[in-house]
């Protein structure tokens, strides 16, 4: 951490410490956070297997500020700070920014929703994420191969605004614009996304859309643009994009202790005369899950996911990912607990190497999102984990 983020988190400290010891009912800050390490064992990286620690596996390591004051009239100021850590090394998560998973501020009223402003999750994710595979199984190995879809927390919009409606009769919306800030060019590097889900009963139904515009610089995926998506052996040849397009639905149904879900997510980078590849490329997945609550303290899952590249930019034998994703967890307390995490992946078939340069190469496996920077070398790829998670 450098002395200027140094200076910043202690002064975040002491601001939220005061107006914790200041707080009233009406008005109130809490700080808030959760602790994540794991011993990990993949079988294939880079062509050798590895044991090595790594943070924010069953949830993302963090701290975070949030506040709200009531303002009257069923209105109240809101705001929320996080920023993400790695427990591993006791380094920042992005060395980039410092409140780099949320900095947002608003207004929220009972009647007629929420509207924030600032660095912050999309309605994509923020409504199908929670009933899609990342909840249930852990985006670290139960994300969709390379997290392909940003169904795990991979995808945030900076310069955004976003306004979510109240729940009428289980139905709730939310839409977020993005702004690139390019001057003369109002659609470069924007954001949009919108997304509706619907709780009746025992069914939860989700549908959301993101589409993400590069920025002006052509021949690779601009800072400048509000926001980015994860990036794995599977998608490294369409970073040159002009434009990446997410459209990704999931429903689930609870019987007693029993939770059975179905995610279905298509992918598209467009590309234009900057790009290095030629024709869109699209990426389709379908997963299914399933979680039991064996007692009060023990929780098991398991999930399956199928993801396809359809056949362009002279690749005629399509990349595959088949995976499939297992987790254990026993609860000591509802904040501290152990976990057990398990995944295997087949990759076959073609994709575009890094740049999208040059003749399709051999699709290799990436387990999850856990293994985006260090991926197998062949088609096979198995992950075993074991840690401990604490919040507060």
């Amino acid at each position: 951490m450098t002395a200027r983020n140094r200076l910043l988190f202690a002064a975040a400290i002491t601001l939220c410490s005061g107006a914790l010891h200041n707080a009233n009912a009406q008005n109130s800050v809490t700080i808030y956070g959760i602790v994540d390490v794991a011993t990990v064992y993949s079988s294939n990286q880079g062509g050798a297997s590895n044991t090595y620690m790594r943070s924010g596996n069953l949830a993302g390591s963090r701290i975070g500020f949030k506040g709200v004051e009531d303002l009257g009239g069923g209105t109240s100021a809101i705001f929320l700070l996080e920023n993400g850590f790695n427990v591993d090394t006791g380094e920042l998560s992005s060395t980039s920014s410092f409140f780099n998973r949320q900095a947002y501020v608003g207004l929220s009223n009972k009647h007629y929703g929420t509207l924030t402003a600032g660095r912050q999750y999309t309605p994509y994710y923020l409504f199908v994420a929670p009933i899609g595979p990342t909840t249930a199984l852990t985006g670290a190995t139960g994300a969709h191969p390379g997290d392909i879809d940003g169904l795990d927390t991979t995808i945030r919009s900076n310069n955004s605004v976003t306004y979510t409606s109240p729940v009428f009769n289980g139905l709730q919306f939310s839409g977020l614009v993005g702004f690139g800030e390019t001057a003369g060019n109002m659609s470069a590097g924007r954001t949009l996304s919108a997304a509706v889900k619907y709780d009746y009963n025992a069914w939860n139904f989700a549908l959301g859309y993101q589409r993400l515009n590069n920025g002006t610089t052509p021949g690779n995926w601009n800072s400048s643009a509000s926001a980015s998506f994860a990036t794995s052996a599977i998608n490294n040849g369409y970073l040159s994009a002009d434009s990446a397009q997410f459209l990704a639905a999931a429903a689930r149904y609870t019987i007693g202790k029993l939770v059975l879900g179905v995610n279905a997510s298509n992918v598209e980078y467009r590309p234009n005369s900057g790009s290095l590849f030629i024709n869109k490329a699209t990426f389709n997945t379908l997963g299914v899950l399933s979680t039991y609550q064996l007692t009060p303290a023990v929780f098991v899952s398991a999930g399956y996911s199928y993801t396809k590249e359809k056949a362009a930019n002279g690749i005629t034998d399509p990349a595959k990912y088949h995976q499939i994703s297992l987790e254990q967890t026993y609860s000591f307390s509802p904040r501290t607990a152990i976990y057990f995490l398990e995944a295997y992946q087949i990759a076959k078939g073609q994709t575009l190497g890094l740049g999208g340069i040059g003749m399709p190469v051999r699709a290799v496996a990436v387990v999850g999102d856990s293994q985006n920077g260090t991926p197998s070398d062949g088609a096979n790829q198995a992950v075993f984990m074991v840690g401990i998670r604490h919040s507060f």
